[in-house]
C-alpha cells in the first residue's frame, strides 16, 4: 500500500502556541498584542517597581559582557555614535 498514512505525532507546545498566536492575530489584529503587552508591562511595573528593571538590566548586561566581552559595548557604542553623527549632518543639510 503506497498510500499508507504516516502515524501523526503529537503537536509540540511550541507548535500549538504558534498556531494559536497566528489565529488570534488574524482574528484580532496586531493592536491586540500591543494592548495586552502594555497591560502586562504596567502590571509588572506597578508590582515590582523601578528597582526590578534596574536589576534585570544589570543582570542582562553582565550576561552579555560574559558572552561577548567588554569590547562588544565599545563597538556598538561607536556604531550608535556614527549613526547619530550622520543624522545630525543630514538634519543640518535639510535646514
Amino acid at each position: 500500500m503506497a498510500d499508507e498514512e504516516k502515524p501523526k505525532r503529537p503537536m509540540t507546545v511550541g507548535e500549538a502556541g504558534r498556531l494559536g498566536g497566528e489565529k488570534v492575530a488574524s482574528e484580532r489584529g496586531s493592536e491586540f498584542f500591543s494592548a495586552i503587552g502594555k497591560k502586562g508591562g504596567d502590571t509588572v511595573a506597578r508590582k515590582r517597581g523601578h528597582e526590578f528593571y534596574e536589576e534585570i538590566g544589570r543582570k542582562g548586561g553582565q550576561r552579555v559582557k560574559a558572552e561577548r566581552g567588554s569590547e562588544f559595548y565599545s563597538t556598538i557604542g561607536h556604531k550608535g555614535g556614527q549613526k547619530v553623527k550622520q543624522l545630525i549632518e543630514q538634519a543640518k543639510k535639510n535646514q
